[in-house]
């Protein structure tokens, strides 16, 4: 389905399935160590955080990079800084609950801190965003 910003985003359950899968893999610990100490499940982190690579993936990295900073960039990620409102837009498409976004946006704000150092005031400001390129593998 396409990207609507004015529309509830819908993806077909087995393409869901396999993002599902791929961030399990990608974020591994990360996704433990936020769920513990956040109000949302494991299993709902990992929901939206399928339904964000999902939708970064309709954007595509050429439209993500005009908004942001690429940080790193492989060809298995690209991690970048975003300016805009990411995970207010896919609060909104998706229908998530604050905590949800917060908690899905702590876990890529983690895995660029790792990568990028402190996280200068500037960037405190901007979205964080990793954008897994594995998906190659389930197309």
């Amino acid at each position: 389905m396409k990207h609507s910003h004015n529309h509830t985003v819908e993806f077909e359950f087995d393409e869901f399935s396999r993002a599902c899968d791929l961030v399990e893999a990608y974020f591994d610990e990360t996704i433990n160590d936020v769920a513990l100490h956040a109000p949302v499940s494991r299993r709902q982190l990992v929901a939206v955080l399928a339904r964000a690579q999902l939708s970064g993936r309709q954007i595509e990295t050429a439209g993500l990079t005009r908004t942001g900073e690429v940080v790193y960039q492989s060809n298995q990620e690209t991690l970048l800084w975003l300016d805009g409102e990411f995970w207010t837009d896919l609060r909104g498409r998706h229908h998530l609950e604050p905590d949800e976004s917060r908690a899905a946006r702590e876990v890529h704000r983690r895995i660029l801190e790792a990568l990028d150092g402190d996280v200068s005031y500037y960037n405190r400001e901007r979205d964080p965003f990793v954008l897994i390129e594995q998906f190659g593998q389930y197309e």
